[in-house]
């Protein structure tokens, strides 16, 4: 019979096979087109997000620095007049001008936080020699002392003390006693017989103080305020992104949940939370019952033709038995028509149960079936239902399983997968060869590797093997000789699908000392 060894080895396979495992498992997960798009346009975000404040932190930085430099140049030029105001009095020689100084400087002070007159007499000239004679408002001996030794700490006198003729260039933040912000703006000398004057101008106007003066432009009121603002928006903003990121994540777990059968009887809409996402839900229910039915179908559809054909061929057989009876020894035509019409109906029974294959095959990739699969038991338990092939042939077995592999897939899809690729290895062993069989948890997954000592495969049909119909059985140069009639190319091609629609892969790679290695990727169930 065409069939017949295989359909004993399935018969062991399906005795030996037990009790199937529970149905769980969790897919692996890979990043889909739509959420590659969405995080495209992630980073795209964060880059905007991440460009913008530093383009405009650099125009309204250069911007407060023109804002400052303007309004020191006025508070300076308010300090000249000042001082030029005060001069007819500092120049006075008798009677002195110390007593009457703080009733001239008070009207002055108006536009000013407050106005200071630092004096250092003509015969002096170090720094410790300035003293403060006249404040507006008023501020205790001791505040002044203090006041001036920071001046002279900070080198604020030093140019001052050198000829009292250059008005210092000053911007110096400082807190009073009372807590309260000052800046100081200008120091404008007066030179007189008496000595070097100094009269100083501080702001403790919002103007001045929320500028970039004296500070960092990244501490001013309105940077802080703007940042603080920006934060918000980005946070927000990526919140956003950060929620349809997880609806769409809930939304894939749901689709690999109903796939795997974990949640039966529930579809996309029952389980849907976002109300954007409903009319994307019902769609899918829709989609996934036409993909049901449609894989229903196909199943009863092979069932049913397999069984239409399969009646006719049986007969066909049986009748020919009769005829070997009728036609005589000495009649080489007859019995070799009669041996022509038995492979004919050979090959159409064979025929018949590879369509049935690829309507089955189809049917898994449309609604294939998940269940937690312990393949390092599955694989063991079908190696020995080959025991009589292999000793048949004269081939040698040995084997590297790792144990407990689970693996996410249906029993029949595994056991389909494994019979094809060591049918295919036994089939181009020659005699006395070694078959090696190794299983192994890999990183992300496990991989299944089927090596032989056949004649191998050329460079460039390592992957052609694994298309529809093609067969490179009969057609090597070196190995034994099998009937190309009884290969159409289909085995490979449904171990490829099969590990396709569970989210493996599977490639052939040559080996170094000759033979043929199938390499098998399995998705590992959690």
């Amino acid at each position: 019979m065409a069939r017949a060894e295989p359909t004993a080895k399935r018969a062991k396979i399906q005795a030996a096979r037990g009790k199937k495992p529970s149905v769980h498992g969790k897919k692996l997960w890979r990043l889909g087109g739509a959420t590659r798009s969405l995080l495209g346009k992630l980073v795209l975000l964060l880059v905007v997000f991440m460009s913008v404040p530093v383009i405009l932190y650099s125009e309204f930085r250069q911007a407060d620095s023109e804002k400052r430099r303007l309004l020191l140049e006025s508070v300076r030029a308010q300090g000249l007049l000042v001082a030029e105001g005060l001069r007819p009095l500092l120049s006075r020689v008798e009677p002195s001008p110390l007593p009457g100084l703080n009733d001239a400087v008070k009207p002055l002070a108006a536009n000013f936080a407050g106005i200071k007159v630092l004096f250092r007499p003509a015969s002096a000239h170090g720094l410790e020699d300035f003293f403060f004679v006249a404040s507006e408002p008023p501020v205790p001996a001791a505040t002044l002392k203090a006041e001036r030794d920071r001046l002279i700490e900070r080198g604020v006198l030093d140019k001052l003390a050198e000829s009292c003729q250059v008005q210092v260039p000053i911007a110096l933040r400082h807190l009073q006693d009372s807590g309260t912000g000052e800046l100081l703006t200008s120091i404008t000398p007066v030179t007189t017989k008496a000595g070097c004057w100094a009269v100083i101008t501080t702001h403790r106007s919002t103007e001045m103080l929320g500028t970039a003066i004296d500070q960092p432009y990244w501490k001013t009121i309105e940077v802080r305020v703007a940042s603080a603002i920006y934060l918000g928006m980005a946070i927000f903003t990526f919140g956003l992104f950060y929620s349809i990121w997880r609806s769409i994540m809930r939304f894939r777990d749901m689709a690999r949940g109903i796939g795997e059968g974990r949640v039966p009887g529930q579809g996309f809409a029952a389980q849907n939370e976002v109300p954007e996402l409903s009319e994307v839900a019902e769609e899918f229910d829709r989609m996934t019952g036409a993909l049901h039915d449609s894989a229903d179908s196909l199943r009863r559809a092979a069932e049913d033709n397999a069984h239409a054909f399969k009646t006719p061929i049986a007969i066909m057989r049986q009748s020919l038995a009769p005829l070997h009876r009728f036609i005589p020894g000495d009649n080489p035509r007859g019995k070799r028509a009669l041996e022509v019409i038995e492979e004919s109906v050979d090959r159409l029974d064979y025929l018949v149960a590879s369509a049935r294959r690829l309507d089955q095959a189809t049917a898994e990739l449309l609604d294939a079936t998940r269940e937690k699969i312990d393949v390092s038991q599955l694989v063991e338990r079908m190696l020995g239902a080959y025991a009589d092939s292999l000793a048949s042939r004269e081939l040698t077995l040995s084997t590297a399983i790792q144990p407990e592999i689970l693996v996410r897939a249906g029993q029949d899809l595994m056991e389909t997968v494994i019979e094809n690729v060591i049918d295919n290895a036994v089939g181009i062993s020659p005699p006395g060869s070694e078959i090696r069989i190794d299983l192994r948890r890999a990183k992300g997954g496990a991989v299944l590797i089927v090596r032989d000592r056949g004649p191998g495969i050329a460079p460039e049909n390592l992957e052609r093997i694994f298309d529809r119909y093609v067969s490179l059985r009969g057609r090597q140069k070196d190995g034994p000789k099998t009937a190309n009639a009884r290969h159409y190319g289909i085995g490979l091609w449904i171990v490829r699908r099969n590990l396709q629609s569970i989210g493996g892969r599977v490639w052939a790679e040559n080996r170094p000392a000759g033979g043929l290695a199938i390499v098998m990727g399995l998705p590992i169930a959690s």
